[in-house]
């Protein structure tokens, strides 16, 4: 792997609660992830994400914290950490974390300093108000449940400032003493071993708010200073940061206007996300050429995070209404599969119907496109959600691991689990499960490592250029290439369900003995690349040469 080891990694992201419960007490914990780490291992994961680990009243999932310092203990202690650190640095794999500094949880010593007194040490590390804001009832991140951005405290006799919602009151990070306090926690995190961090809503954590402004200016240099300060840290630590915004403002949190990257190393690409999930409702892949060709030039070392399911929503605000309507016809059609005004609250194989040649057509682009693929827990085996539960909650039930009682996550009372698991339908555990798909040489599990290690062969694809094909097309054919040091690699992905041929003659003269490399089934040789067959749903990874100078 590179210097620049995030351009080529396959991220993981999990809950701790809901993976592995090691002591049956009905929450995951750490230890019970430490005895899945082979497992992830054979996956072909080389960094895991993980979400808020900290102490937390858990009225947001974790992102609500009241101590980042330390670990929630339902998970285990410091130590147990320590050692998840240290046995996936012995399997090879890195461990970022989520770092949620915009807010705290209003149990937080520091906010019940703040509201206490005036003269408290930590009131400017919160955002008051004396009078009522003009703004009060704008920019709230989830409308539907949350009314207000503004809340009066009683005893503070003023109203404080919450992006989200109002058990979670925003830190002032124009306060020097926040600043420090935030490099403080990223040091600590650093010093312990976690390989960088995933930044929780960037975009608000460096807004410089005032009470009727709903439109703050943002403060990019302090992304800039704990860049450094991170660096100075670890020289090889990464931020992977949050931040769904336009695509001009893009590329202000990758570095400042002299073309330095000297802030974020990673972005999700939330604009991407958005086409893909259009392009496959349309079965068409226009909107996806049109994300190629509109993405903003990035400066050197700066990388995009790919995704198709994350903890979150499938957040569709980046597409018209229109265009949204024609996602959530496909994939969400009825009311409580959404959320927000704007998502949708499903897992990716219930949302194509349980389709295998869709959801490996899709994943199979996700993971060839530009940046670094991004993988939620549970996706590779194709789990499904549970649209009972409150919310985003629905696609955050316990890892299903075997057949056995609780999907084999914990050997707790079913009423005790932290979540219920999924135990019914074409989605319940003993349907759907690790044990199971791992006897099967034709299962998802084992196309998801066939097609990650295929992907850790073909570095070009994360750390080099990818540009599409533009030549003419059958209906529902993306042709795209990626280019690096090490080589050149073709795709062909068929979002229609009629066969296709596609001639890529023209690539001849590039063409080094080119080879499938991976196919959603066997075709002919590529030969002169002139008559080149692909299914209905089907995809085709093509080695066109390799350079043997590295």
């Amino acid at each position: 792997m590179s210097d620049r080891w995030y351009s080529e990694a396959v991220v993981y992201c999990l809950d701790i609660d809901t993976y592995a419960d090691s002591d049956g007490d009905g929450v995951g914990d750490i230890p019970g992830l430490i005895g899945r780490l082979d497992y992830l291992a054979r996956l072909g994961v080389t960094c895991l994400w993980l979400h808020p680990i900290h102490p937390s009243p858990n009225d947001d999932d974790g992102y609500d914290v009241t101590d980042f310092y330390n670990v929630d203990p339902r998970f285990g202690t410091l130590g147990d950490f320590a050692e998840l650190l240290h046995q996936a640095r012995n399997r090879g794999i890195k461990v970022i974390i989520d770092l949620v500094v915009n807010h705290t949880s209003d149990q937080h010593p520091w906010f019940q300093s703040a509201r206490s007194s005036a003269d408290s040490p930590y009131r400017d590390w919160y955002v008051w108000s004396e009078h009522e804001p003009a703004d009060r009832h704008q920019g709230m991140v989830f409308p539907g449940e949350q009314h207000e951005t503004w809340t009066y405290d009683r005893t503070a006799k003023a109203w404080y400032y919450h992006r989200f919602y109002k058990f979670q009151p925003d830190l002032n990070t124009k306060n020097p003493a926040v600043r420090a306090e935030i490099k403080k926690i990223m040091s600590f995190w650093i010093q312990l071993g976690v390989a960088g961090f995933r930044m929780d809503a960037v975009p608000f954590i460096i807004e410089r708010t005032e009470p009727g402004d709903p439109n703050p200016e943002l403060d990019f240099e302090f992304l800039t200073e704990l860049r450094q300060h991170v660096q100075w840290r670890r020289g090889d630590a990464v931020l992977l940061a949050e931040a769904n915004v336009e695509p001009d403002e893009l590329p202000a949190f990758f570095g400042d206007s002299g073309g330095s990257a000297n802030r974020v190393h990673m972005l999700f690409d939330f604009m991407l996300n958005g086409r893909l999930m259009l392009a496959l409702a349309r079965q068409d892949p226009e909107p996806v050429i049109e994300a190629l060709r509109d993405t903003p030039a990035l400066p050197e070392g700066g990388q995009w995070a790919t995704f198709l399911r994350n903890h979150d929503e499938i957040d569709l605000s980046r597409l018209t209404a229109e265009q949204r309507n024609q996602v959530y016809e496909q994939f969400g059609p009825e009311e409580h599969m959404r959320i927000y005004d704007r998502g949708i609250r499903r897992r990716f194989a219930p949302m194509l119907g349980n389709d295998r040649r869709r959801i490996e057509l899709a994943y199979s682009l996700q993971f060839s496109l530009r940046g670094t693929p991004v993988l939620r827990y549970g996706e590779e085996i194709g789990m499904g959600e549970d649209l009972s539960l409150h919310g985003r909650e629905a696609i955050r039930t316990p890892m299903q691991w075997s057949s056995q009682p609780n999907a084999g996550f914990s050997t707790a009372e079913a009423e005790k689990l932290v979540r219920p698991v999924i135990d019914q339908g074409e989605f319940g555990y003993e349907q759907v499960n690790v044990t199971l798909q791992r006897r099967d040489r034709n299962s998802l599990l084992s196309w998801f490592e066939r097609m990650i290690r295929t992907l850790r062969e073909a570095p070009e694809i994360g750390g080099g250029s990818t540009t599409h094909i533009d030549i003419p097309m059958p209906p529902g054919v993306l042709a795209h290439r990626a280019d690096g040091p090490s080589g050149t690699m073709v795709f062909l992905h068929n979002l229609g369900t009629e066969d296709a041929e596609v001639d890529l003659s023209l690539l001849q003269s590039a063409a080094d003995l080119p080879i499938d490399v991976l196919s959603d089934r066997n075709y002919d040789d590529v030969g002169k690349l002139d008559k080149l067959k692909l299914a209905g749903y089907g995809y085709r990874w093509i080695r066109l040469c390799r350079s043997w100078s590295l």
